[in-house]
């Protein structure tokens, strides 16, 4: 059922991007059509992974990153939300839950079953903190790397865009590390 799911979610964005995509290109604003195919990319992830691998996917992670899809490129960039000043930092601030999150999924496929009897509150909370925050690290390399290769200007901000954005990448992946510390340390009690 999840599998149906994420390909009928997935598939879905990706039809409204390309509907978009078309649209814009045809009226001949490439901005919001070159968004619109990058949203079509960023949809068939999801959709792809299901539609060829045997991958289980948590249904709540897709979910949300379908959302931030069009938090960040349907209402932030087409709609032109960014321009409101503090979207931006939101958005950031929801990535770095989503990446938390993700990063606990990352975790608990890994560990040897068994281990989650033993393993340390701190160490779950640094690295759920640590996942988020590389992955906020990474983002910000992405957007340097195009500004500086290919004259575009997502760090329009500069340096103060820069650690706003990692602050807030941060902040929502610390609100997630306490959570999943404070999960651990509960389970770890009643086990």
């Amino acid at each position: 059922m999840n599998r149906k799911l994420v390909i009928l979610l997935s598939g879905l964005y990706v039809v409204f991007m390309a509907i978009l995509a078309f649209y814009y290109y045809k009226n001949d604003v490439s901005f919001k059509s070159t968004v619109a195919i990058g949203g079509i990319v960023c949809g068939a992830v999801p959709l792809l992974l299901a539609l060829f691998t045997k991958l289980q996917f948590n249904l709540p992670i897709v979910i949300s990153y379908l959302i931030f899809l069009i938090g960040s490129q349907y209402l932030g960039s087409i709609r032109g939300w960014y321009g409101l000043g503090w979207w931006d930092t939101f958005m950031h601030f929801v990535s770095g839950a989503i990446l938390a999150f993700s990063g606990i999924a990352l975790y608990e496929r890994l560990i040897h079953r068994n281990a989650g009897d033993e393993i340390s509150p701190w160490f779950v909370f640094l690295f759920t903190l640590s996942f988020a925050a590389l992955g906020g690290v990474l983002w910000e390399v992405y957007e340097f790397s195009s500004d500086q290769f290919f004259d575009m200007t997502l760090q329009g901000g500069g340096n103060k865009d820069t650690m706003t954005d990692l602050i807030a990448d941060t902040a929502g992946g610390l609100a997630i590390a306490i959570w999943a510390g404070v999960r651990t340390r509960i389970k770890l009690k009643k086990g």
